[in-house]
């Protein structure tokens, strides 16, 4: 279902009433407009079932023989933003630690970045996120032995209500042997 960017424009002009600002004034007059094009953006990735992003970001070489030992494909440090589904607040500063056991094939590298990013682009709960990905992941490569870690801010909490500035958020999703095996758990962490 595409985005109705008419719609998020006239509910975004109220707001601004409602906000007791005037959406006419100079500042103002393409807001509207501007969050709308945002909005499309920052939230492509409600369109997408998780099935269809795995699908869309599968692509997969054959894995490299290992002679019986057990590799992991881990990669850190991937930078997303979401938007919390309580509050429609940022969630921001987050880094994504991915990683998986390839049984037989394994994903592109930008592609784990890109299915990072795509499941970040929803309304969203951090813990969600962090499934969201495994699920994909599990799907893209065909393999049950996924972990992800995510850590991040989010401003429902540092720039509103409590405002603790320096509070992260850390998640831990693990699937398969990651489940178990707190040596993998280390690799992602």
């Amino acid at each position: 279902m595409a985005v109705d960017k008419k719609k998020i424009e006239y509910h975004i002009r109220e707001i601004l009433k409602a906000l007791g600002e005037n959406p006419d004034r100079e500042g103002l007059i393409e807001t509207p407009e501007r969050v709308a094009r945002m909005y499309e953006e920052v939230f492509e990735g409600i369109q997408y079932s998780n099935h269809e992003i795995a699908e869309m970001f599968g692509k997969t070489f054959s894995a490299p023989k290992n002679d019986g030992r057990q590799s992991a494909v881990v990669m850190r440090d991937i930078s997303v933003f979401s938007y919390c589904e309580h509050h429609i607040a940022l969630m921001y500063d987050m880094t994504v630690n991915a990683a998986y056991i390839p049984d037989g094939k394994v994903l592109g590298l930008s592609k784990i970045a890109r299915i990072c990013d795509m499941a970040a682009k929803r309304l969203q709960l951090q813990e969600r996120l962090g499934e969201d990905i495994a699920e994909i992941i599990c799907e893209a490569v065909g393999t049950v032995d996924v972990g992800v870690v995510i850590t991040g801010s989010h401003s429902c909490m540092t720039a509103r209500g409590i405002r603790n500035i320096p509070a992260r958020t850390t998640t831990t999703t693990f699937y398969g042997r990651f489940k178990d095996d707190p040596e993998l758990q280390h690799l992602v962490i």
